[in-house]
């Protein structure tokens, strides 16, 4: 395949600086359109990124341009009703994180997906993080080699804190007012105060909801939702206990996610950067301590200056032209919404 040709639906805030000035640096794609229904933001946009043209909303693009993927940044809540209309392209389409806002509109999506010959991404950067590329490599080695015994536990921690680290500094913006769009209905199994509480968790911690099924290596359930909202335990297929701990503590100009997979002779430590900082990945250490006479070990490996929204967008480019899987697609993304489902029924009884 000769270079990918990408169109953007969305350059928002997210849309810019968190995907489109990425995908402009991936020699393997070329950005040749965006959609936008603000068109000064449009075309002050496309300038400052060499954008040949730009459309008044997705379906003149479509119509008129010969595309290989689809970049669609968009809240949530609009993608199971937009998204299947995408779909009947036929080409690969890339989205955020959480699928939908909810599992119905999840469901939506799937049965979409099915009656199209194509797929979907969904944004769960921190699984292209270098460090965690590194982490579940070195996890699924040491499972497989027991020298440090069973799985044990996991544990993700993830303060409240900067997710933005500057990201938004160079963002073009206008005083266009955007359009009223179609979003999904709301979830017809919980009361609207309900909804509010879910809609508030898989805005803010779907990653880590994600990143738990993506280092145990397989599903879990929720078996605790604690009232205070800070602590959610799980139990994975396997019988491995876990927890997220959800903003034990807040910090102001730092980012401090972390995650713990503890063996019974060792642990990998795992650290996560703010989700906009550029050109930092996150940073790993395996601890070994086998005993038998062996000494205790401490790997800290150098990782590339690649950080996890740019190793996404590589990853999007790759899948297209057949070099990889997507690290996440819409059928395990459904998973997370279901998780997400039965925290807050455990949480909130309803």
């Amino acid at each position: 395949m000769s270079k990918v040709r990408i169109g953007f639906v969305g350059v928002g805030s997210m849309g810019q600086c968190a995907h489109l000035r990425n995908y402009v640096t991936v020699g393997e794609c070329e950005v040749v359109a965006i959609a936008e229904l603000r068109p000064k933001l449009g075309g002050l946009v496309a300038q400052r990124y060499g954008i040949g043209r730009v459309y008044p909303d997705h379906r003149q693009m479509l119509d008129r341009e010969k595309l290989d993927g689809l970049v669609v940044s968009q809240h949530f809540q609009l993608h199971s009703t937009l998204l299947p209309e995408l779909f009947e392209a036929d080409i690969p389409v890339f989205t955020e994180k959480p699928l939908a806002g909810h599992i119905a509109g999840g469901q939506r999506i799937l049965d979409a997906l099915a009656s199209h010959d194509t797929w979907h991404m969904v944004g769960y950067h921190k699984r292209s993080d270098p460090a965690t590329r590194y982490a579940v490599a070195q996890i699924d080695e040491l499972k497989k080699s027991g020298e440090l015994g069973g799985l044990q536990y996991v544990r993700i921690t993830m303060p409240a804190g900067d997710w933005i680290a500057g990201g938004f500094a160079d963002l073009i913006t206008t005083d266009e007012a955007m359009p009223a769009l179609e979003t999904e209905a709301p979830a017809s199994d919980m009361d609207a105060e309900t909804f509010g509480h879910y809609v508030e968790f898989v805005n803010y911690y779907i990653h880590q909801v994600n990143l738990m099924r993506h280092l145990l290596g397989e599903p879990y359930r929720v078996t605790h939702a604690d009232p205070s909202g800070v602590l959610l335990t799980i139990e994975s297929a396997g019988g491995v206990p876990g927890v997220i701990e959800m903003s034990p503590y807040t910090t102001s100009i730092d980012w401090q996610e972390s995650a713990l997979i503890a063996f019974e002779h060792g642990c990998v430590r795992l650290d996560l950067p703010a989700p906009l900082a550029a050109h930092r990945p996150g940073a790993v250490e395996v601890f070994k301590d086998p005993g038998g006479g062996v000494g205790p070990t401490t790997v800290r490996p150098t990782l590339p200056w690649v950080h996890a929204m740019k190793q996404q967008a590589i990853n999007f480019v790759a899948a297209i032209r057949g070099g990889c899987a997507p690290p996440c697609d819409a059928a395990e993304a459904m998973e997370d919404l279901k998780v997400a489902r039965d925290y807050i029924r455990l949480r909130y009884g309803k």
